[in-house]
């Protein structure tokens, strides 16, 4: 006996609700509320009618809407690394039906230890923390119980504590690699310029400078670095220069943690009529645009910022799915990129 073809009115009946409502849903008029439009939908798809007898429900339901907060306490410039990877992170989550909400984080909240006005635990499904390197504050969002992915993190945080995913870039082989490159051109006077406590991913890049002068049986000689607390450097226009004053013998090359640290130091060199490399060569860390237009182009490490944002969001997205998961901690690869600031190197592996 030949099987009867699936009509509208059996989906109706299915479902205990009118034709009329059932044919709307399935053409996509907007009078019919977005669950009773999936739940016909769904139940077309079951029955196998028409048009959705080979259609997989996942394809054609549309994804219910949520929220992935974004906290910070700095929201990154176009000039900071972080601007390119919101930008993969958000079209990812956009993908998979998520809003993109962002918090600034006020420094008397964090002294309070409070969250910012705008954030409802209730109404996020999960969150990432960028520029966030106070643990104290940190523990206060893992302890919020919802998933949560940081990029880059304090540098007190000991990753078997952290109740979260960690991206990061891979920061430590890098520098180890470009310093051995500078070891192996005849410098052995390499100064460091960053404050290697900021966060997680300074202090690798500090480790990475310190194994290839350890491993050449070079002395870390921190009279020839600049690792202060760097607070100072944004509030003081001359604050590097002070530091090079403060130097007996400056080295002959400078490892800096990021881009915005060796741009200061370059200026600070010029305005001690240095020249860069002839005297002193600089490396810097980002790829930021500043690296391309200072004079002259400066030596980098280039961040795939936009893959570390769609890994950041797939990361955050498969603890949404499955919280129970063991925490992960990724690093992104990295590449260095040699320019003007230094003398013509080959990488070291």
């Amino acid at each position: 006996m030949k099987k009867e073809k699936v009509t509208i009115q059996d989906i109706a009946d299915a479902l205990g609700i009118s034709r009329n409502t059932a044919s709307k849903a399935i053409n996509g008029n907007d009078s019919i509320p977005v669950d009773t439009r999936n739940k016909v939908i769904k139940k077309a798809i079951e029955l196998k009618y028409k048009q959705f007898a080979y259609v997989e429900t996942e394809s054609i339901i549309p994804k219910n809407q949520g929220n992935i907060a974004l906290v910070t306490c700095n929201l990154p410039n176009s000039s900071h690394f972080g601007s390119l990877l919101i930008s993969g992170l958000e079209k990812r989550i956009s993908a998979e039906g998520y809003n993109l909400s962002i918090h600034i984080v006020r420094e008397n909240e964090i002294h309070a230890g409070t969250l910012p006005n705008n954030f409802e635990a209730s109404k996020v499904d999960g969150i990432i923390c960028i520029e966030m390197f106070d643990p104290q504050y940190s523990e206060l969002i893992t302890d919020l119980g919802l998933p949560t992915i940081f990029i880059d993190c304090s540098v007190d945080i000991s990753y078997p504590d952290l109740k979260a995913d960690l991206l990061l870039m891979e920061n430590e082989h890098s520098v180890y690699s470009i310093t051995k490159s500078l070891i192996h051109r005849g410098f052995t006077r390499i100064g460091f310029a960053g404050d290697y406590k900021h966060c997680k991913s300074f202090n690798e890049r500090w480790v990475g400078y310190n194994r290839a002068l350890i491993e050449a049986g070079l002395n870390v000689d921190l009279s020839c670095c600049i690792v202060d607390q760097d607070r100072n450097f944004f509030s003081e226009s001359d604050w590097m220069d002070k530091q090079l004053e403060g130097m007996s013998v400056l080295p002959s090359a400078f490892v800096c943690a990021n881009d915005f640290i060796a741009v200061s130091v370059m200026k600070a060199l010029k305005n001690k009529n240095l020249k860069i490399p002839d005297d002193i060569a600089v490396f810097g860390f980002d790829n930021a645009p500043e690296s391309r237009i200072v004079e002259p182009h400066l030596s980098t490490v280039h961040i795939y910022n936009n893959e570390m944002g769609i890994t950041a969001a797939e990361m955050l997205l498969a603890r949404v799915k499955n919280p129970s998961q063991p925490y992960q901690i990724t690093h992104i690869r990295t590449e260095p990129i040699f320019r003007e600031s230094t003398p013509v190197l080959q990488i070291e592996r």
